[in-house]
């Protein structure tokens, strides 16, 4: 890498151990895995051995940036954190992603990344601010909430601070506790536990640097043509608003946009405030949504329960998803008699009440009674509990506890997204899933609709490799479909996007179709690097292998591993709320129902087959092969993995 453009050129060291500070040239790591998850793979790989546990003082949590953050109008300044995570059953290498302002406030300090290591004798936070880098006490700051923490910090060093920390959650390891950064950017698989164990309450950045780009002028084009692309017509936003966040405030709330910085517009980001004005929040996604229905049945009416269990969780630092798994276990314990009030010391019979999710949050957080045992997750709480409450989680729960969504039932793609990833990659799960959101409308015959079932084929000769990966009725076509997704989304998650901009699958001129091209566009435009499309695929490609490399390393078994639950093989589909008739689009575009449907066992294995061979890996075994790895230039695992029988 000749030029730094789009990159700061250091990524920040801290051992909390030794408290040694240090820099590593990102140029090391740049070439071959650009940025985001694709540096953050490779340091895991290079430095963190198979036994290392999550809470291990060896485990590193990784932040990360892309070469794109920074800029205005590409939606490119998300941030990720890896390293092994405890959300995980067993603990494995995982992920999140974060949006907000804390990931370009480290790249304006100077900093492509930040990797932690260690564990601090007493609780400490990390201040940062372009040459500054300071360990300091954080006694004052154990035990407050996420919230709270941010605050204060924010109060003593500068409003223009920007802060992650974790909450009494992380402190006390969680398996589910979260990391909540400024504009309340939550990201999950239980890295609050990890920064908990390291004694890391928080870190607060800020930078007075700038980014440049190659070439400004290329780069201004690219931004037109991203905002012509972006136009969906009059009734995308209002879908994506359905789908994506729940933005309505209740009356007396006050309600106001929140995006990210550099977002491309995306308008479903919002900050809502309590009627009596003592809290605000973040409303977006899940974590806004899954209290709502519960919340409606047990008042009889729409109220800022919802809104304010939400804070509970950011505040704790506990993951709404993996809650909402965990009170569907609950209900089904305490419905069977398996788990009570009593026995709990949670109100299980008033779910839907804030009682019931006041005990639970800060039960689980604080380890409290039951709440110890919940505190382990779902798997191990099933186990603890035992009286067969094990068989009552099996049909619902992802790896990491959220649960399972974009069914594989409905699209037969997903079942090979779910069992290659430790986590719900929903990312992957949103390309074919937001585009079938939209082909509904049109299927239903909603005015304005334009995402027909030709265009929807048309995107999958284009984006998912042929026309066949727009048939739900068939099998044939997937495992070509999920190597193109996964390429393309792991590239995106090296440059860091935002899900809910990119890909632009489609769009409302032309033929409708969107451009897969662009992402390389912008790459080259800010950083000078001839990437072509194919050639940002086989960054993605390279990083795939090599998180799949990890995960065989740290015992996962291939062909064996590959799994998705059993429920989806045994138990039929019901429709959803976003799709009540199970509709999707069957052979030459034909409208049909998935109702009644499940995943064929045989024909999951023969695609598993389909997608190894694709892939280059060994079809029987599902390991990679030291052929491919060494095509992909990865020539260290092939070394490694080889001698050891974990690649053919």
């Amino acid at each position: 890498m000749t030029e730094r453009y789009g990159y700061t050129g250091k990524i920040l060291r801290v051992d909390l151990s030794s408290g040694k500070i240090t820099h590593t040239p990102t140029a090391d790591y740049a070439d071959r895995f650009l940025g985001g998850r694709g540096i953050a793979t490779k340091i895991y790989w290079d430095e963190v051995p198979a036994g290392v546990s999550a809470f291990d003082p060896e485990n590193r949590m990784i932040f990360v940036t892309g070469p794109l953050a920074g800029f205005s109008g590409l939606a490119g300044s998300r941030w990720q954190v890896c390293g092994k995570a405890p959300a995980m059953t067993p603990e494995e290498f995982s992920y999140c992603n974060l949006g907000g302002r804390w990931g370009g406030q480290l790249k304006f300090a100077g900093y492509d990344g930040l990797v932690i290591q260690g564990k601090s004798d007493k609780p400490v936070y990390l201040f940062v601010e372009d040459d500054v880098v300071e360990i300091r006490d954080a006694s004052a700051l154990w035990g407050k909430s996420t919230v709270a923490a941010r605050e204060i910090l924010k109060e003593e060093l500068g409003s223009t601070v920007a802060v992650v920390a974790c909450g009494p959650a992380g402190e006390n390891l969680v398996s589910y506790a979260i990391i909540l950064a400024d504009n309340d950017a939550s990201g999950s698989s239980g890295f609050g536990a990890v920064m908990g164990s390291k004694k890391l309450k928080a870190i607060a950045v800020r930078g007075k640097g700038k980014v440049t780009a190659a070439n400004p002028d290329k780069l201004k084009e690219v931004r037109e043509y991203i905002r012509q692309l972006l136009y969906k017509g009059p009734h995308y936003a209002e879908q994506i608003a359905k789908l994506e966040t729940h933005i309505e405030a209740v009356q007396g709330q006050k309600i106001r946009r929140d995006l990210c910085l550099g977002c491309t517009g995306y308008g479903g980001r919002v900050i809502l405030e309590s009627r009596d004005g003592q809290k605000r929040g973040k409303s977006l996604c899940g974590s806004s949504l899954f209290y709502l229905d519960k919340a409606m049945k047990y008042y009889g009416e729409r109220n800022e329960v919802p809104f304010y269990v939400n804070r509970l969780c950011d505040e704790y630092g506990v993951d709404a998803l993996a809650i909402e798994s965990m009170m569907k276990w609950l209900s089904r314990c305490w419905h069977t008699g398996i788990l009570t009030d009593e026995n709990t010391g949670i109100p299980l019979s008033k779910a839907g009440s804030w009682e019931y999710m006041e005990a639970l949050v800060t039960k689980m957080s604080l380890r409290d009674g039951f709440g110890d045992v919940l505190a382990q997750g779902i798997e191990k709480a099933a186990d603890a509990v035992g009286n067969g409450a094990k068989e009552l989680i099996a049909d619902y729960v992802s790896k990491a506890g959220h649960l399972l969504t974009y069914c594989p039932r409905t699209f037969p793609v997903h079942g090979l997204l779910y069992a290659l990833e430790p986590r719900q990659a929903v990312n992957q799960l949103h390309e074919m899933g937001l585009a079938l959101f939209q082909w509904i409308n049109w299927a239903n015959g909603l005015e304005g609709a334009y995402l027909s079932s030709d265009v929807f084929r048309k995107i999958g000769a284009r984006f998912w490799g042929s026309e066949l990966a727009a048939d739900f009725s068939t099998y044939d076509g997937k495992g070509l479909a999920a190597t193109k997704i996964q390429d393309r989304e792991y590239a995106k998650e090296c440059l860091i996007l935002c899900d809910f901009a990119w890909p632009i699958v489609h769009t409302l001129a032309g033929d409708h179709v969107g451009d897969p091209s662009v992402e390389s566009r912008m790459l080259s435009a800010v950083t000078g690097l001839e990437v072509d499309e194919e050639g940002l695929y086989r960054i993605g490609e390279r990083v795939f292998n090599m998180q799949r490399a990890i995960h065989i390393r740290e015992g996962h078994k291939g062909r064996e591993s590959d799994m998705i639950p059993e429920a989806f093989f045994t138990t039929p589909l019901k429709g959803h709320a976003m799709n009540p008739n199970a509709q999707a689009p069957g052979k030459d575009g034909e409208i049909t129902s998935r109702i009644g449907m499940v995943v064929d066992r045989a024909e999951f294995e023969r695609m598993k087959g389909e997608y190894y061979q694709l892939r280059g890996w060994d079809v029987a075994s599902g390991l990679q092969t030291k052929t491919k790895l060494e095509k992909l230039d990865l020539h260290e695992i092939a070394q490694e993995l080889g001698p050891r029988g974990l690649a053919v």
